[in-house]
């Protein structure tokens, strides 16, 4: 299929994006578009959190001149036949059930939207000779790996949740696709993503919310936990390397390389917050591991992936954020 580019746009990338309106999707996006992208994108607003939040960044996509189409990603058979009337020219899959914790009380939300819904963008890629497929993986796919820090050389066969199963089982897919019909594939294994207009399942965003409220916090592992938390800027800036990046088939991490305690976060929410926090110590968890731990050269190699915005730093602007949305 030949694909040009509209004469309107200084990039020649059309990019289909799905899970626009998710928090890694929405800031994505928009820096796409600012560079000069054509950005398309999908979102199905489930209510795994708050719809509203996502319907506000979508909004503010919308504003922005890109268009977000509300739609499943398994409920349209010819994805296919849309991305070659766009002329779409990168596909970015980050549609997906997330949370460990989800995966133990609903993992058939995770086989719908982790594996039919990847194999569902593949189909459609196979289908349109040249598209370019970028995927979200996640550190949750060294699982029970006890080296740090984590490389994309280490084995990964022994997942700790049934959400890290299924994003092994989507490089794996995405590898296979690959080997068979000679699609352009790379999975990008993303560590902790924080920031601002992030997801309110992740610790530093509910932990906020609760000692606002002057609830307890739960700590699992009575504490012991270590997060490589990113920047969401920094995320942003290796995903878009990826997108240019010409090569047949790879993972990379996308991690701070720096890993912090969750005592360290809490500490950094109690100085920005101005409140300290109810803390309650439980055993670990089924499904979630000590530390996580990026090993980046490889990025830093292929990517030129150089996370530049401190851990105190980022939390500064979350709370800053935070503070603004929900007043």
């Amino acid at each position: 299929m030949h694909i040009t580019s509209t004469p309107a746009f200084s990039s020649s990338k059309k990019i289909f994006v799905t899970g626009i309106a998710g928090f890694i999707g929405f800031h994505l996006a928009r820096q796409l578009k600012k560079r000069g992208d054509l950005v398309i994108g999908c979102d199905n607003f489930n209510t795994y959190y708050d719809p509203n939040l996502k319907k506000a960044r979508a909004a503010i996509l919308q504003e922005e001149g890109i268009e977000v189409i509300d739609q499943d990603i398994c409920t349209n058979p010819q994805w296919d036949l849309f991305f070659q009337s766009r002329g779409i020219t990168h596909l970015v899959h980050l549609a997906a059930q997330a949370g460990v914790r989800h995966s133990l009380h609903d993992p058939y939300s995770y086989v719908h939207s982790n594996l039919q819904g990847f194999v569902h963008m593949l189909e459609a890629c196979k289908k349109n000779e040249g598209l370019r497929f970028i995927y979200a993986s996640s550190a949750s796919v060294y699982g029970q790996n006890k080296k740090v820090p984590f490389s994309e050389s280490d084995r990964t066969d022994a997942p700790a949740s049934f959400y890290g199963a299924t994003k092994k089982a989507n490089e794996l897919i995405a590898q296979s696709y690959h080997a068979m019909y000679q699609i352009p594939v790379i999975g990008l294994r993303y560590f902790s993503v924080y920031g601002p207009w992030g997801r309110p399942d992740m610790a530093y965003f509910f932990f906020t919310e609760r000692i606002l409220k002057g609830q307890p916090i739960q700590l699992f592992n009575h504490g012991n936990m270590k997060r490589d938390f990113t920047y969401i800027d920094d995320i942003v800036q290796g995903s878009i390397a990826a997108i240019d990046l010409d090569l047949p088939c790879e993972v990379f991490n996308l991690g701070h390389h720096e890993p912090q305690s969750l005592e360290t976060m809490i500490h950094c929410l109690e100085q920005n917050l101005g409140k300290q926090a109810i803390k309650e110590y439980l055993p670990m968890q089924p499904g979630e591991v000590e530390e996580t731990y990026a090993d980046i050269q490889k990025s830093e190699r292929f990517l030129h992936f150089r996370p530049t915005i401190p851990f105190t730093e980022g939390i500064r602007r979350f709370v800053d954020w935070y503070r603004g949305y929900y007043s």
